[in-house]
């Protein structure tokens, strides 16, 4: 029994590297908590699915936010960690008035 829970295992988390792991990487991704510095370090495709993570954790809705407010609230943290003298604020401590919807 304990075998094929083992192999079912192996088998589950070859399957999501195999589709990418964006499931995972999602699952994984901080959202809000996301630092200014980690934000920094991230590519356009891993700052999207922090963003949209972050919108929902705020709104506390399950649905996908509009393409645009993703596109606003991406431009709005980056410009914003930009000035941060803390590196290590976290992005849903970063909100401009007007941008994140609540």
């Amino acid at each position: 029994m304990k075998r094929s829970a083992q192999g079912f295992a192996v088998a589950a988390i070859a399957a999501a590297c195999l589709s990418g792991c964006s499931d995972v990487e999602v699952a994984l991704n901080d959202g809000g908590d996301t630092t200014c510095n980690e934000w920094a370090t991230q590519d356009q495709n891993k700052q999207r699915q922090t963003i949209t993570k972050f919108l929902k954790e705020y709104t506390g809705s399950d649905n996908e936010p509009a393409g645009t407010q993703v596109d606003a609230s991406m431009v709005a943290v980056t410009l914003l960690c930009q000035v941060q003298s803390d590196k290590e604020t976290q992005i849903k401590n970063v909100n401009l008035t007007g941008i994140l919807p609540k």
